[in-house]
């Protein structure tokens, strides 16, 4: 299509022409010299004609150039009210300046100017005069040319898998943000959306998937239920019987001899000071031996505080003891009989098909499970008690890999994207975490303490990782689909935040919902004619953050082993060092699905792992938010064809 205009200046007159047709008394230099006059149009209008085409192809580059490095510029930023941003306006006009100069070609008055489209295209009109020469006589002062041009953003068939780093340090604020992490995350990711839907063609579908990842993933909602297992073992505790113990109850008699106490006043202060309340004890006298009865005294002084943290000070409020005597008297009431019991740690079945449903393709709910029994306190029989399913899962069969570089896949089924699980192999299916039933044997809730791959018998509780803050399970992940906006506002403002960082598990759970060809195949069929373009955006903001305490998709690692036995460390490598391989392995194994992998570290460094993962020119790192914006704007113009379209 001819993009350009040509508007030529008032005709020449013709009157010496026709007068000189006219005139039958003329010699023949008249006759030669009038000859002359129109070669000398014919050629000077070649010349001038000639420098006005030169010109406007080299108009409309700069034209192109232009909208290409404004639309290029605008990226995936979303424009309120329809004005274009002063710098993406800059950025066209210098590229446009560059490849046409002010005065190029001996032209004037060059004028370009640009305009943003409902479609988020942008489109450009240039123009200049170009100064004849030899038409000049002919009255043909200048050639005004025009050009249009207009870059767009377009995109074919894809599927975009979002894997979102949520973890805890996603809520601390990168240097220069007002904002934490995970708000600037939301802002983007909404941006990033609306960019690449108004740029998208009619009968073009793209498509959105969520999969937040922390030490285990959300997915337990999506599976079908012949993907899970019927039973399970996890490493819980039951009440073991004791023989019975009797014991003597006493009523306890106080009587103050001297001293006193008051409440020292309330105050504010940036620390809680420390308690320096001490208790002194008299020997015991015996009073009498039926009913056994007997006291002794307490001396008590110093001050005893306790604070309430109130918006990064403390409240203090405190008791002092004034050289407080009591005399403290013990009288016999009566004994009794109890039933003893301490616990049992150890790894205990579970029946788990309840959170199944009545047919296999049924989808898994949230069941109770009816763990057993609780040991009562003092006397009585132990109660049955429920726990619940926070909705993510354990991993299927694996082993620990001594030779990362060639896997076997049918023994490392948890690294096999597109296995199907079969119904009846309880190898080939996930199961559901119950947090409330795994302890961490024999681990004190002060660190101390060792794993015991042993059963233990404790009477006193060991550490239960989902009441330490150690078994994070994030956001429910959510399939691919197309979505609106409000649909993703509600999503990405609604993410959780907490755990530690286990990369694997979120690449390989990325994979799978991407897939074309494993257990979501049905859902991610190509349109007839239409080859999708598959990416996931892999996002986290920190390294590999491994727990040997935390209960993850691989169990208690020290007391399940299925991947890392810290007592004989396959390569040597830490529980870190493993999550890490895995990640590796697991990034190859989704690009082998013809899927193209994103990865941007925000707020931290990628490590080589994360670099190589995503190939050349396809890992960021973003320091604040600005960048981070920057960063998916690269994204949204690699997924698309950023193209002149007029």
């Amino acid at each position: 299509m001819d993009r350009s205009r040509h508007t030529h200046s008032p005709p020449v007159q013709h009157g010496v022409l026709r007068r000189l047709a006219r005139d039958t008394s003329g010699n023949t230099l008249a006759l030669i010299a009038a000859g002359v006059v129109p070669l000398l149009a014919l050629v000077g209008g070649g010349v001038d004609m000639g420098r006005s085409y030169l010109a406007q192809s080299r108009l409309q580059q700069a034209c192109d150039a232009g909208v290409l490095a404004a639309r290029k510029k605008l990226g995936s930023d979303i424009v309120v009210g329809g004005e274009m941003p002063t710098a993406v306006a800059e950025t066209g006009q210098r590229f446009f300046n560059v490849n046409f100069g002010d005065g190029s070609y001996g032209t004037r008055n060059r004028a370009f100017a640009l305009t943003l489209e409902p479609d988020n295209s942008i489109s450009g009109t240039a123009r200049v005069d170009v100064p004849t020469t030899i038409m000049n006589l002919f009255g043909y002062a200048n050639v005004m040319l025009a050009v249009e041009c207009q870059a767009k953003l377009n995109f074919s068939n894809t599927d975009i898998m979002f894997v979102l780093d949520t973890t805890g340090s996603m809520l601390e604020v990168n240097p220069g943000d007002s904002q934490p992490r995970i708000d600037v995350l939301r802002d983007t990711v909404k941006s990033f959306h609306a960019q690449m839907e108004s740029s998208k063609a009619t009968g073009t579908r793209i498509r959105y998937g969520f999969l937040p990842y922390a030490s285990n993933v959300n997915v337990g909602g999506l599976l079908k239920s012949d993907w899970v297992v019927d039973s399970w073992t996890y490493q819980s505790r039951r009440p073991k019987p004791l023989p019975d113990a009797t014991y003597s109850f006493y009523y306890v008699n106080y009587e103050r001899q001297s001293g006193d106490t008051s409440s020292i006043p309330t105050y504010t202060s940036s620390t809680c000071p420390a308690s320096t309340y001490s208790v002194s004890y008299s020997d015991t006298t015996t009073v009498s031996t039926s009913p056994h009865t007997y006291y002794y005294y307490t001396t008590e002084t110093g001050t005893n505080y306790w604070c309430n943290n109130s918006d990064g000070n403390f409240i203090v409020n405190g008791i002092t003891y004034n050289n407080l005597v009591q005399k403290v008297t013990w009288t016999y009431a009566y004994d009794k009989t109890v039933k003893e019991y301490t616990y049992e740690y150890r790894p205990i079945t579970h029946d788990v098909s309840g959170v199944k449903g009545a047919t296999g393709d049924e989808l898994v709910h949230a069941a109770p499970l009816e763990a057993g029994t609780e040991k009562p306190n003092w006397d009585g029989v132990p109660t049955s008690y429920q726990v619940w399913p926070n909705g993510c899962i354990e991993e299927r069969d694996t082993y620990e890999i001594d030779d990362y570089d060639n896997i076997d896949l049918t023994r490392a089924l948890d690294l096999d994207i597109d296995l199907v699980p079969v119904p009846g192999q309880p190898a080939t299916q996930w199961r559901p975490q119950y947090p409330d039933l795994v302890w961490a044997r024999a681990i004190w809730w002060d660190g101390t303490g060792a794993f015991s791959p042993d059963p233990v018998e404790q009477y006193s509780n060991y550490l239960n990782p989902s009441w330490a803050g150690h078994a994070a399970c994030p956001t429910p992940a959510r399939k691919l689909a197309e979505l609106d906006a409000a649909t993703v506002a509600s999503y990405v403002d609604n993410l959780g935040v907490g755990g530690s960082t286990y990369h694997d598990i979120g690449m390989i759970w990325g994979g799978r919902l991407l897939s074309g060809s494993g257990i979501f195949a049905g859902d991610n069929v190509d349109e007839p004619g239409k080859p999708t373009a598959r990416h996931m955006i892999f996002l986290t903001d920190g390294e590999t953050q491994a727990l040997d305490v935390t209960y993850g998709a691989y169990g208690v690692e020290p007391l399940d082993r299925r991947r890392w036995d810290p007592a004989a460390p396959k390569l040597g490598l830490s529980l870190t060092g493993v999550v890490e391989r895995r990640f590796a392995a697991a990034c190859k194994e989704v690009k082998k699905k013809n899927i193209t992998v994103w990865v941007i570290g925000f707020g931290t460094s990628l490590n080589p792992i994360m670099t190589e993962c995503a190939g050349p020119g396809r890992s960021f790192e973003a320091a604040n938010a600005a960048e981070l914006s920057e960063v998916f704007s690269k994204i949204a113009e690699s997924l698309g064809d950023l193209r002149i379209s007029k």
